[in-house]
């Protein structure tokens, strides 16, 4: 049986650079049959550890406070 999943804006953000990455991994035939679990993991600790570096290299609009004049 199919369960449904509903991510976050963040969560989907984050799982399609997880799937990028695990895609360039297949692509270059890093992925040995049965690991499949495994690189997918480090594609998302990956995914998330870009995410994270991001968020603290980046100020984005809805962050900054609005002083008013």
């Amino acid at each position: 049986m199919a369960k449904h999943i509903k991510l976050q804006k963040s969560e989907s953000v984050v799982a399609a650079g997880a799937i990028q990455i695990y895609s360039a991994y297949i692509a270059a035939g890093r992925v040995p049959e049965g690991q499949e679990d495994q690189w997918m993991s480090r594609s998302i600790k990956e995914a998330i550890k870009i995410a994270t570096s991001t968020d603290a290299a980046v100020i984005s609009d809805d962050e900054v406070e609005s002083t008013g004049f």
